[in-house]
């Protein structure tokens, strides 16, 4: 089970969004920090296409988990980044760079993630890209 999330994450650093989709199952529920759970891998597409023109982000420090039954993962990360192009609602991007402490947990069935849950602090990114 480790595998598959350690391929999903070495495809994120990568910007590799078709073999990050290969990771899921056709119905993944991707909940986003401080948004609306995206249902499909449709949805989760475009999501990371949008971040793909938005940031470069590069995860470091991995620590992976998983339960013993396999059904369910977490990763304990730091994300290092540079803000490239302004996101709605955010402030202006002028190539800020930022790091921040994050971690995602995952549901997971038949071999493929079905459930996508990721954490960080916006207030203390904000505050570094201010």
């Amino acid at each position: 089970m480790k595998d598959i999330i350690q391929r999903y994450f070495d495809a994120f650093n990568r910007g590799d969004v078709p073999a990050m989709l290969d990771c899921l199952s056709d119905d993944v529920a991707h909940h986003v920090n401080e948004g609306q759970v995206r249902q499909g891998k449709e949805k989760f597409r475009a999501f990371c296409e949008h971040m793909n023109r938005c940031y470069r982000e590069e995860l470091i420090e991995m620590v992976i988990f998983s339960a013993q039954d396999g059904t369910r993962a977490a990763a304990e990360f730091i994300v290092t980044g540079t803000y490239l192009q302004t996101d709605e609602g955010l402030p202006e991007a002028r190539g800020q760079t930022y790091k921040l402490p994050a971690g995602s947990f995952f549901s997971l069935r038949d071999g493929r993630i079905t459930r996508v849950v990721t954490y960080y602090n916006l207030a203390e990114w904000m505050r570094q890209v201010a």
